[in-house]
């Protein structure tokens, strides 16, 4: 392979759990892909673990974390699907690089306080370069993103409320993330501005196909805030989420009381010292294979407006295979034709969330019911 024919994608952390579902897909779609990340034996070790990997079209490069380790390993590819989550800690390097590399930017985080960084920092200098910055591709976002559109196309409404709930294990990197938002604002949309969550406070509520009530979390005020800022139409955004397990969620929520009582009067250094010892004592691991039976998922978007009201359910399974999808979904798109949105954008106004639904319902993954 000649240096000019380099890879179009590179999933970067491709050693952990969503990287390795992005390789899964991308294989699927024949994407040819770089498989990057720290170590090339945790790599080598993820990569031969991918079912089907033989016929992929792939390799794998050991990369430093420096931005310019990184536009070295960028150049000459299209697309960079970053899953090496805190975003709040290693996205500026990666989303940097791939900028000056000349790559669309996609990711998998949903903390609000990254998506509001990549808004203000990084959406006009990728609009002017005609490349797209897509973080939050992912499935604690889109598919409750998807059911917001769809909710406004059946009904004129002012008004969303959103619920993602799923069943499954947090991931190493999805626990490293539920503490890396926990000292961030977490703001709702109240007639077009923001207006921040009560911290610690939790939340009942109903689950469509369950007796009993859940326990959510505004878990860092979610992206749908900033994606409908400035919309014409929504004024009002909330978005609350967690596990369908209720003794997890006390646990979460238990932490977060403990933070804002004990933590937060500290040191902004002590603060960073106290997260660090409490992620460490509950490290996620890497959960087994998901299996449809379950691992199911549910996203509800309420719409209301003066005198309108629409419910949009989205009934799924498996949330981090519906993540890989749609990366290796939105990668594969990206090269063969551009974006229907550059700059910071939502996968929806990127590819058209009936687009994004028909891929995840194809696959089996999801299905969307409406009541109005």
């Amino acid at each position: 392979m000649s240096m000019n024919s380099k890879r179009p994608v590179v999933i970067y952390g491709a050693n952990g759990f969503s990287g390795r579902l992005v390789a899964e897909y991308l294989r699927e779609y024949n994407v040819p892909f770089i498989a990057a990340g720290r170590s090339r034996e945790k790599l080598e070790d993820v990569m031969n673990h991918v079912p089907g990997i033989e016929t992929a079209d792939y390799e794998i490069a050991e990369v430093g974390g420096s931005v310019d380790e990184l536009v070295k390993l960028f150049t000459g590819a299209r697309v960079v699907c970053n899953t090496a989550g805190p975003f709040l800690y290693n996205g500026p390097r990666v989303i940097a690089a791939s900028l000056k590399a000349g790559c669309h930017y996609l990711d998998i985080g949903g903390e609000q306080a990254w998506l509001r960084a990549v808004a203000k920092e990084w959406g006009e200098k990728f609009a002017e370069r005609n490349l797209l910055a897509a973080p939050a591709t992912a499935f604690m976002s889109v598919p409750s993103d998807i059911a917001a559109h769809i909710s406004l196309e059946t009904a004129n409404i002012d008004t969303l409320e959103i619920l993602t709930m799923f069943k499954g294990i947090p991931t190493f990197g999805s626990t490293q993330t539920i503490f890396a938002v926990i000292p961030t604002e977490a703001y709702y949309l109240e007639q077009n501005q923001y207006k921040p969550w009560p911290r610690a406070t939790p939340y009942e509520v109903v689950v469509p196909g369950s007796i009993t009530t859940q326990l959510a979390l505004p878990w860092g005020g979610f992206p749908h805030p900033v994606w409908f800022k400035d919309h014409p139409q929504i004024a009002n955004v909330r978005s609350l989420g967690g596990l369908l397990d209720r003794q997890i969620m006390e646990t979460i929520f238990a932490t977060e009381k403990h933070f804002e009582e004990n933590i937060r009067p500290l040191s902004k250094e002590k603060q960073e010292q106290a997260l660090a010892e409490m992620t460490s004592s509950v490290q996620g691991s890497t959960p087994p294979r998901e299996n449809t039976r379950e691992h199911r998922t549910i996203d509800v978007v309420m719409g209301r407006g003066s005198t309108d009201f629409v419910k949009c359910v989205v009934f799924g399974t498996c949330c981090y295979r519906q993540t890989g999808l749609l990366q290796a979904y939105a990668a594969h798109s990206l090269i063969h034709t551009p974006p229907r949105k550059v700059g910071f954008a939502p996968a929806t106004a990127a590819f058209g969330h009936r687009e994004l639904q028909k891929v995840l319902e194809s696959h089996g993954l999801s299905k969307v019911k409406v009541y109005s």
